[in-house]
């Protein structure tokens, strides 16, 4: 079996991993006084579900979140090629920690996770696809609920069939949590999916924030730029009071 890599590209300000065979876990804790609780958001960074940008969509996202007041938990989901094995990491992983909520200082029932790009999508099948058991059960943590109690999809990939309608592994129900949703018009291959996803997502009478922005592109992160779409973090910011 290959040992996870890191994978050199053109852009050099982008750490990306591959060859992840074996899911892990990362937690980013926030101190919190005696006998307090408080949320935690699992971080599902994206590439295509090749590569996991690990810094860009990962450490950099857990450190914000720390200062939200957020505990964070960078999951290693199986890449390259296992979009199964990583539904089956990513049900785990919401499993584990809401395992260990009590120990960890966590509220149970505030447990969120956000994804980019493809693991916006991971996100969107966590928070739609929870009712089916993606692997066979390993202990007591898999007798816990899977499904996040919110879900943040930030520049989300394959949202949609080449047909033009919500891609099938994402069955759409008013039981999906309350999501926010952060895409660019110029991010023209996944803008339409997007698009598609969050009015299937209000037709359910599912509580859907969207924020379509003209220019961005893919694959910003929280790293700022010119455009507008830099934004976000403060939107989501306000949006995720209402999820404490």
């Amino acid at each position: 079996m290959a040992e996870e890599k890191v994978v050199t590209g053109k852009d050099d300000s982008v750490k990306r991993i591959t060859d992840i065979h074996q899911a892990t876990i990362t937690p980013f804790r926030v101190a919190v006084p005696p006998d307090s609780i408080h949320p935690a958001v699992l971080i599902f960074p994206g590439g295509g579900y090749s590569i996991l940008a690990i810094d860009k969509e990962g450490t950099e996202i857990a450190e914000w979140l720390n200062r939200l007041g957020y505990s964070a938990f960078i999951v290693k989901y199986r890449v390259p090629k296992d979009r199964e094995g990583a539904l089956a990491d990513g049900q785990r992983a919401v499993r584990f920690v809401r395992q260990h909520a009590a120990k960890w200082s966590i509220d149970p029932k505030h447990i969120g996770v956000i994804g980019f790009s493809a693991g916006g999508h991971l996100c969107a099948r966590l928070s739609t696809d929870f009712a089916k058991m993606a692997y066979p059960a390993v202990d007591e943590a898999d007798k816990l609920d899977c499904r996040p109690d919110f879900s943040m999809l930030i520049y989300p990939a394959y949202l949609q069939t080449k047909e033009g309608k919500v891609a099938s592994e994402l069955p759409i129900s008013a039981k999906v949590p309350p999501t926010f949703i952060v895409q660019t018009k110029d991010d023209k291959a996944f803008v339409s999916g997007t698009i598609l996803y969050d009015q299937a997502l209000k037709e359910a009478g599912v509580s859907s924030t969207f924020h379509l922005y003209e220019t961005g592109g893919h694959g910003y992160g929280l790293r700022p730029s010119a455009s507008e779409v830099s934004k976000w973090p403060t939107l989501a910011e306000e949006w995720l009071k209402g999820k404490r």
